[in-house]
């Protein structure tokens, strides 16, 4: 479903600002895959994701969706394959606007628009079936403006905004830092019940490492904009923290200094 052929991303080339993001990192995922990514500051997980959803367009490689080479379009483009749920919870939804017209938007996204306006009540119903899996009592509350939710409704309702068209990846970059971490925990579990429901393609960039590890099929951790870590299956299931930070110094020959990882 997504295929990376050794991309690489070199920003300010030349000045004595150079930084090499992305060192022609690979990276093959397989229809359903929920890959987690984590590393430290700089590592090149961010450049990543912005690489794949074409915010960036790199300066070497390839880049396929679902066997569609995506290296070269613009990021408009790339977004009839992709989903995606970004840091800031104030990035996904319409602020000005009601729960069910965000969710009406995200549902005609991609699919001819006709001078037909409102709501019909049969999508009012599917709107409010589809906000009972967030478990945050929005489903009673469809006509309330979405500037008047928290952070961690927000982000939830993006969550269920960037999936309902179930998108050939969903990329999910941070999507719990700015919560508590109970409304985090919650987010995830949505995010993890989503993603086994529909089967989703999924890389989800995370600083924290119980949670890289606690959640999807296969992890990886970036160094120095490649990937020093590549684990999955029964090995990621037996995987502790102590573990990582093992494998980690062996790969990159030095303990890891990310407080935010470590403490997360």
């Amino acid at each position: 479903m997504l295929e990376i052929k050794n991309i690489r991303k070199t920003f300010n080339p030349g000045t004595v600002n150079q930084k090499t993001a992305l060192d022609g990192v690979s990276l093959t995922l397989n229809d359903g895959d929920f890959v987690t990514v984590i590393g430290g500051n700089g590592a090149g997980k961010s450049t990543l994701l912005n690489a794949v959803s074409g915010a960036w367009l790199v300066d070497e490689g390839s880049i396929f969706i679902d066997g569609v080479d995506v290296t070269r379009l613009p990021e408009h483009k790339r977004a009839k394959f992709i989903g995606r749920v970004f840091q800031d919870p104030m990035m996904g939804t319409a602020a000005t606007m009601q729960i069910e017209e965000n969710l009406a938007l995200a549902m005609r996204r991609g699919k001819r628009r006709t001078l037909k306006s409102g709501i019909t009540a049969s999508e009012r119903e599917k709107y409010r079936e589809l906000l009972k899996i967030l478990d945050l009592g929005l489903e009673d509350r469809l006509t309330v403006k979405v500037a008047l939710l928290s952070g961690g409704q927000r982000q939830a309702l993006t969550l269920l905004m960037a999936t309902l068209q179930k998108p050939r990846l969903l990329l999910l970059d941070e999507h719990t830092a700015a919560l508590d971490p109970k409304t985090a925990a919650k987010v995830l579990d949505t995010t993890e019940r989503i993603v086994t429901r529909d089967k989703l393609t999924t890389l989800m960039i995370t600083h924290n490492m119980r949670d890289a590890i606690a959640h999807g099929n296969r992890l990886i951790m970036m160094y120095e904009g490649r990937i020093a870590i590549d684990v999955s299956g029964e090995e990621k299931k037996r995987l502790t923290v102590e573990d990582l930070l093992q494998m980690f110094e062996k790969a990159s020959g030095q303990e890891l200094a990310s407080d935010r990882m470590l403490l997360g």
